[in-house]
């Protein structure tokens, strides 16, 4: 999954809701702009205590960082935030139970699921224990074969090969049909996972997940990957303190060379970057850079990327290739990618995924066309926008889910079914916990199998259920957009003239990246800009130069812009000035660096 900002938010439920931004109530994307800052005073006081630009102050406070967290927020190190992995419940039965297998030299296998955050998760313990002398096996499920998680199948067929000892990463919390029977036949698992738990959890050697219910460690932001880092953490640990390192000649590894791995999971799985997150984020996007992983340096090329990577080029060219192979029926590739460590053996694998990619778009774009018109002719719902199909390839449903939100702004589930089943993918918005919604969905009985997060969840139906399934859900998050007095809103940092956005400007925002979920990238509005030598570049988006009354002429790009209201109306302004909303980012075009603008949104002034 692609990480970024959200562009909606949701005032909760008593909340005085804040006075639109530009006088724009209602903008071409059906948005209220805010100003996400709501005491300048902070702002001010920050940039003068620790000497930043004003605009680096108010960013800083409109996230909520006051003085004594501001040193530590632009500067994330792990001593400042990396846990105690004994704080997560089951963590130190897990290091024990690993560290012995590590000692008798057992057979150990991991199974991670076919998404990035599964990828980066199997990819790094396989990395950690190689490093230990282990050669760890990877299962990865084929997602149209096997479905998500854990399956009787394939744990038998381990077991069968002589493994003693499974590791699920990403997945398992809820598979109590699953992993309790392969337990009760001897097989030791561990079930590493952050997705949300029932009270019940699976009856396994031990389960270590920040989103327990009984867990203490306040570190539920965490995707799977950064738990299998505290994980190895935790394993490190335990050889070290019986002297296995000493006993067995080894060096310790340094386990942050692994740290572009996590990065890349991190952002992928669109987790907050907050807290422990944002430490992790940004100091793997620094070992990403050295180039160190052969897989991921054959993946940059493939990719294009010749800057140093961020936030955008891990959640949007990276993520998406080493997902391909999972969506189109090649779904152990991207792990195998990120576990290679030779170059002649990487660039072939990266090649292939960019191929998967280019096939995967093209199935999205068709999925996406055929989504829209259904819930066209259908109505999208109040609570839940459902679109379903047969033939639909289920590798896709969650972009075309994404897609669906955005274009709506409510929760929107897609369904691809194939006889009696369906395999369903959903996004939401937020303060609107659809992974809540799909459990209880499942304890109802409305599904052979469901879970996620509050932004994202999955599901199995049965064609029969569809419809209780549909009017269930629809009701239960129509009710919660109804509580928080949900209304699609976009986050706006202040205002700025096209003369302003210059690269010393960049250069002083870049302080306070990475950024992602909860800590979403600066955005600013144009007021009264007018656009010029705007036209339709690739397949729909549009390119063009915004002026302003004050001078400066700046370029600009609005992406997938005529597929909504704002390609038209950037096409068609009739040389009236509009209030342009968007973000300000470095274009490398040519091997020169110039400022460009990225619209997201704009609105009429009579707005």
């Amino acid at each position: 999954m692609a990480a970024g900002p959200s562009n909606a938010a949701a005032a909760p439920t008593g909340e005085a809701r804040r006075d639109c931004f530009l006088g724009v109530e209602r903008s071409l994307a059906g948005k209220r702009w805010e100003e996400r800052l709501g005491d300048g005073r902070l702002a001010l006081a920050l940039a003068q205590q620790f000497g930043l630009p004003e605009v680096v102050g108010r960013v800083l406070a409109a996230r909520g960082i006051g003085p004594d967290e501001a040193e530590r927020f632009l500067a994330p190190t792990l001593r400042d935030y990396l846990p105690d992995p004994s704080a997560f419940q089951d963590m130190d039965r897990a290091a024990a139970r690993l560290a012995a297998a590590v000692r008798n030299g057992e057979k150990v296998a991991v199974f991670g699921d076919y998404d990035v955050d599964g990828a980066t998760s199997s990819a790094l313990l396989y990395r950690f224990f190689a490093a230990l002398g282990m050669a760890l096996e990877i299962y990865i499920p084929d997602r149209l074969a096997e479905g998500y998680g854990p399956n009787a199948s394939a744990l038998k067929r381990l077991a069968d090969s002589g493994v003693t000892l499974v590791v699920t990463v990403d997945c398992g919390i809820t598979a109590f049909d699953v992993l309790e029977p392969a337990a009760a036949e001897g097989l030791d698992i561990l079930v590493v996972d952050h997705h949300a738990a029932e009270p019940r959890l699976p009856a396994v050697a031990a389960v270590v997940n920040p989103n327990r219910l009984d867990d203490t460690s306040g570190q539920g932001q965490l995707a799977a990957v950064g738990v299998a880092f505290m994980l190895a953490v935790a394993v490190n640990r335990t050889l070290r303190d019986e002297g296995w390192y000493a006993q067995a000649g080894r060096r310790e590894p340094d386990l942050r060379q692994w740290l572009d791995l996590v990065a890349l999971g991190t952002v992928c799985d669109v987790v907050p970057l907050t807290g422990v997150n944002r430490a992790l984020v940004a100091q793997g996007l620094k070992v990403m850079a050295r180039r160190g992983n052969a897989g991921l340096a054959a993946l940059c090329d493939v990719a294009r990327i010749s800057e140093a990577p961020g936030t955008y080029h891990a959640g949007y060219l990276l993520g998406p290739r080493v997902n391909a192979g999972g969506r189109v029926g090649a779904a152990p590739l991207g792990a195998r990618l990120l576990c290679c460590d030779e170059p002649a053996a990487a660039v072939p694998m990266a090649a292939e995924l960019d191929g998967y990619n280019s096939e995967r778009r093209e199935i999205e774009a068709q999925v996406l066309d055929q989504a829209i018109l259904q819930v066209e002719e259908t109505g999208p719902g109040d609570g839940l926008v459902v679109a379903a199909a047969e033939g639909w390839h289920a590798g896709v449903i969650g972009i075309v889910a994404s897609r669906l939100k955005e274009r709506y702004n409510r929760p929107a589930l897609v369904i691809a079914l194939d006889g009696t089943l369906g395999k369903g993918s959903g996004r939401s918005v937020p303060g609107v916990d659809l992974g809540a919604a799909v459990i209880a969905a499942r304890q109802a009985g409305l599904l052979v199998n469901g879970g996620g997060h509050p932004m994202a969840a999955g599901l199995t139906v049965t064609r029969d259920s569809l419809a209780e399934l549909t009017a269930f859900l629809g009701q239960r998050l129509a009710q919660r957009l109804t509580e928080i007095a949900y209304r699609p809103a976009l986050g706006i940092d202040g205002a700025l003239q096209p003369k302003g956005a210059t690269l010393e400007l960049l250069e002083a925002l870049e302080r306070c990246a990475p950024f992602g979920v909860g800590n979403v990238q600066p955005r600013f509005a144009l007021p009264s800009v007018k656009v010029a030598q705007a036209s339709v570049v690739g397949e729909n988006h549009v390119r063009c130069y915004l002026s302003g009354a004050g001078g400066g002429r700046l370029k600009a790009i609005a992406f997938r812009a005529m597929d909504s209201a704002l390609g038209p109306a950037l096409l068609q302004t009739a040389g009236l000035p509009l209030h342009v909303a968007g973000r300000v980012q470095v274009d490398r075009w040519g091997g020169v660096e110039t400022v460009q603008f990225v619209i997201e949104d704009a609105a009429p002034l009579t707005s």
